[in-house]
């Protein structure tokens, strides 16, 4: 009789971007099956009742709880009206009052004390507890020590924050593997106020010597990051399980239908780009694309439509191009009629781990030009289901959709192969049934 396991999975939010998708994906997808799983959150912006919030702070004055409740009713509008993300973080700085010095002096902030109480949340005692996101101020790194000497915790990284003395990516710097310190950037997210980076990774280089932690990444690039970092002394066992997406909501579609119903025209030729942030976002290269739409726009006298899903300002037209950005999107259903909708899919980055935009596109049989950073290469098998280009390279992401343009039968050919290749290795069910093979492994070995 297999064991039934019941699992905790930890996240910053509910909602959100790629890991967020991935944490509550994943506690459904287990709950779907004769295991059970809830997610413990930083700060709940959903209404699931399978997702329990982390109390950010012990304090019960009436001028903490003020101050936490005003950041709360804030937050509806973080991210989407400027200042407001800064003035929420001043009332949570407020509500701890001088144990928020550290963050102001640069340091990364660890003072969370309910992250101590994790395994006091639930009414079950989890088998497993899988953490993602230990960022976005809800969680206090100190607190994996003794957690992993009580229950067995898997570590699945979505950036490499936890490799660095700041950054979520290094973006070709080299100093998170011997120190950090004199940072070219502090402002790179999470971002710090001064430069204490070689401090804050020699505080985690110490709380991971002392920890014991079962490491999984999506790609065999962000792994080989893992173990040339001060994690790898933590590891009691590692594996790559690759993102997984949901091919019930992303799948392919007739497009003049998928079209009509978003109201795009058939006569255009149209490419997608989506991204949070799109224009400020220090991770993806929207200045690389944009640049290489201009090339194009040059070359071409055919009447183009670019998608660009994320951020909400005015359109654009160069030349025969036109941009037209749509905000941000929340509901996939309607996230996928765009890549339904459109011809292809462009993804310009400069550090991704492994996005779940590109398998989305693939599964609805758009076929993607990206730049082959991090793990990208791991998902576009380059002329079979898509194109890689060289990072920032704007004359040849132009070139390339030039090309495509001029040869429309490999949109058909491409499509086709991507969506057997997102079915064969990334669809959700397969990366559940890979964390649960792997956690029965572990519950097997530790009890």
């Amino acid at each position: 009789m297999k064991q039934s396991l019941k699992v905790l999975q930890v996240n910053t939010y509910d909602l959100g971007g790629g890991a967020e998708q991935i944490a509550i994906n994943l506690t459904q997808a287990i709950n779907q099956t004769e295991h059970s799983a809830l997610l413990a959150v930083g700060e709940k912006r959903g209404e699931n009742p399978a997702v329990i919030q982390i109390a950010k702070s012990e304090r019960k004055t009436p001028w903490a709880r003020f101050c936490l409740g005003l950041q709360q009713w804030l937050m509806p509008a973080h991210g989407k009206i400027r200042g407001i993300a800064r003035m929420r973080q001043w009332l949570g700085d407020l509500a701890i009052g001088i144990d928020a010095i550290p963050r102001w002096l640069g340091m990364e902030e660890f003072h969370f004390p309910a992250s101590v109480q994790l395994l006091e949340l639930t009414q079950f005692s989890p088998d497993i507890v899988q953490m993602h996101n230990l960022h976005g101020g809800y969680f206090d790194l100190r607190a994996l020590e003794d957690l992993s000497q009580q229950v067995p915790v898997v570590l699945t990284l979505h950036d490499a924050w936890l490799l660095s003395g700041n950054c979520a990516h290094s973006l070709g710097c080299a100093r998170w593997q011997m120190g950090c310190g004199n940072c070219p950037d502090i402002h790179i997210y999470p971002g710090l106020s001064r430069d204490s980076t070689a401090l804050n990774w020699q505080r985690k280089k110490r709380i991971y010597a002392r920890s014991h932690l079962y490491i999984a990444t999506p790609s065999q690039w962000l792994m080989n990051q893992v173990k040339d970092s001060i994690l790898a002394p933590a590891i009691k066992e590692a594996r790559v399980i690759p993102n997984g997406i949901d091919t019930q909501i992303f799948y392919p579609r007739t497009q003049a239908d998928v079209r009509l119903e978003l109201g795009l025209p058939n006569s255009q030729a149209i490419f997608l780009f989506t991204a949070n942030g799109i224009r400020r976002n220090p991770f993806k290269d929207y200045k690389t694309l944009h640049l290489a739409i201009a090339l194009l726009a040059k070359r071409t006298s055919q009447d183009i439509l670019l998608l660009a899903l994320g951020e909400e300002v005015p359109d654009e037209q160069i030349d025969s191009v036109r941009i037209r950005y749509l905000g941000k999107v929340s509901d996939p259903k309607i996230v996928a009629k765009y890549y339904q909708a459109a011809d292809w899919y462009v993804h310009a980055s400069k550090a991704d781990t492994f996005p779940n935009s590109i398998l989305e596109a693939m599964a609805c049989a758009t076929p993607v030009i990206a730049t082959a950073v991090g793990g990208i290469p791991e998902q576009i098998i380059d002329g079979h289901t898509g194109y890689l280009v060289a990072s920032g390279d704007s004359e040849a992401l132009s070139k390339k959709m030039e090309y495509v343009l001029a040869n429309p039968k490999i949109r058909d050919q491409l499509g086709v192969a991507s969506v057997k290749r997102v079915t064969e290795h990334f669809t959700l069910e397969l990366q559940a049934q890979r964390y649960i093979d792997w956690f029965r492994e572990i519950y097997r070995k530790t009890t």
